[in-house]
This record gives structure tokens, C-alpha cells and sequence, in this order.
């Protein structure tokens, strides 16, 4: 999977916006942003019908994740909703698909739709959404636990799972997918932040993607609605942060001294 793709929540729910948002998606592809995320409940539907529309002609060439709800996550509820998504898709598989946080349903009936979508090709993999490592545990006790992902919230603001939930995956191979890698912008006005980015000629957007992808095993999905923005996405993936720069950060958004509550949005 590529580390830096693209995140889709909220698209979907203004129609004055949508040509907007599918050029935006078009233009991440075209520069290497080839993991797109979305989900049946973003826009209801309609966050998954503008990838296809993005995605059109080049099918082949884009990792698509997309997640089920809980309310639908029994063993037949999670097939349903995947063949809902592939329609809205226009394809006939899922790259990853992911149940979004856990709902009433035991995950033995969910892992069994996961396996059912295996076989018959509609989705190559699965995965997880806001399980914090007790979760994990229960999950990987199960025959067929093989998880591919976990996708939490974790930014600088959001340290909480560094304690507990990443040396889980870490020591396992489990890769984290991070959303909402700038905390929907609430930290980009933060003082450190600012002063980190300055020092490279770069935005504190950018030193906050950065800080995420100095882990080899981190992927970080970022929304994007217009190219300027895009475009600074993509110039992340260029910035080397030095161990001054996330000293400096680490004072300013300190990692937690124990296990917290999963956080989620």
C-alpha cells in the first residue's frame, strides 16, 4: 500500500463542491496518492461514487479501501455492504476493506463475511477501524485473525496509542493507517508547529504529515478538496524532520506516559 494517500470523509455532501472534489482526487493520482479511503457511511454513499468517478479508466492503478458500518457487520450484513460498494465503485473488488469501529455484531461473524469476500475475489484484503490493542487481542485469538491494518486517529495532538496500541502492531507487522493526520486543522496554528516548518521553507501541514511518515510502518491518509492543497500533501513525503525538529515537537505535543482510551471522531 502506498503511505500517502487520500481521505474522502465529508466528500460527497455538497453538490456545488463535487467537480471539486473529483479533480482533487485526479490530481493526487496523478501524483503517486494512489490509496484512496472511503466508507459507506461517508455522504451516505456518495464519498464512494465521487472515487469513481476519479478513478475512471485507471482502475488498475489505485489501492481502494473502503469500510463497512457495524450496524451491517454480521457475516451476511458485511457481504451486502460490500457488493453496496463495489456498485457505487464501479469495480469488482476492494483492496482493503475494513469494519469501521466495532458495533454489537461479534467479530467471528464479521471475520466470516471478510473470508466469504476473500473467496470470491471481492476484496484482495481486510482490516480494522478504532480498535485499541484489547481489541487487537481478541481479534488475532480468532482462526483467520490475519489483520492487514489498523486504522486509527493519531496525530501530534493525538499521541495516546504510542503507548500501548503501535508496539502492539508494530511488534506483529501490522501497519497503522492514520486519519485525521492534522486534527481537521486545529493544530496547524500551533507556535512549535509553525516554527518547525519555517525552518524548512515548508507548512505546518506538511511538518505534521512528515512526523507521521518518518514510520516506515505508518500510512497517512489526508483529505484533500482543491489542488493547491493536494499539492501540498504530496510535498510531505519530501520533508526530513531532524531529531532537533521532533525534539522540539515532542515538547510541544508530548507522547503519553501510559495507556489511554482509544481516541476517536
Amino acid at each position: 500500500m502506498p503511505r500517502l494517500g487520500q481521505g474522502t470523509w465529508r466528500m460527497g455532501e455538497s453538490a456545488r463542491r463535487r467537480a471539486e472534489e473529483v479533480a482533487a482526487l485526479k490530481l493526487g493520482l496523478n501524483l503517486g496518492m494512489t490509496l484512496i479511503d472511503t466508507a459507506e457511511m461517508y455522504g451516505d454513499g456518495e464519498a464512494e461514487r465521487i472515487v469513481a468517478e476519479a478513478i475512471e479508466g485507471r482502475r488498475d492503478q489505485v489501492f481502494i479501501v473502503s469500510k463497512v458500518l457495524p450496524q451491517n457487520a454480521s457475516r451476511a450484513g458485511t457481504i451486502a455492504a460490500c457488493e453496496r460498494s463495489l456498485k457505487r465503485l464501479n469495480t469488482d473488488r476492494l483492496d482493503l476493506y475494513l469494519l469501521h469501529w466495532r458495533g454489537r455484531y461479534p467479530l467471528k461473524e464479521t471475520l466470516a463475511g471478510f473470508q466469504a469476500l476473500l473467496r470470491d475475489g471481492s476484496i484482495k484484503a481486510w482490516g480494522v477501524s478504532n480498535f485499541d490493542a484489547d481489541d487487537m487481542e481478541e481479534l488475532a485469538a480468532l482462526p483467520g485473525g490475519a489483520v492487514a491494518t489498523n486504522q486509527v486517529l493519531y496525530n501530534l495532538a493525538r499521541r495516546g496509542i504510542e503507548a500501548d496500541l503501535i508496539p502492539w502492531c508494530r511488534a506483529r507487522g501490522i501497519p497503522i493507517m492514520a486519519y485525521s493526520p492534522v486534527e481537521q486543522g486545529r493544530i496547524l496554528r500551533d507556535r512549535t508547529l509553525a516554527r518547525v516548518a519555517a525552518r524548512h521553507g515548508a507548512t505546518p501541514a506538511q511538518v505534521a504529515l512528515a512526523w507521521l511518515l518518518r514510520r516506515e510502518d505508518m500510512m497517512v491518509i489526508p483529505k484533500a478538496t482543491n489542488a493547491a492543497h493536494v499539492r501540498e500533501n504530496r510535498a510531505s513525503l519530501d520533508l526530513a524532520l531532524t531529531q532537533a525538529d521532533l525534539a522540539e515537537l515532542d515538547g510541544a505535543f508530548p507522547a503519553p506516559r501510559g495507556a489511554r482510551p482509544l481516541e476517536m471522531l
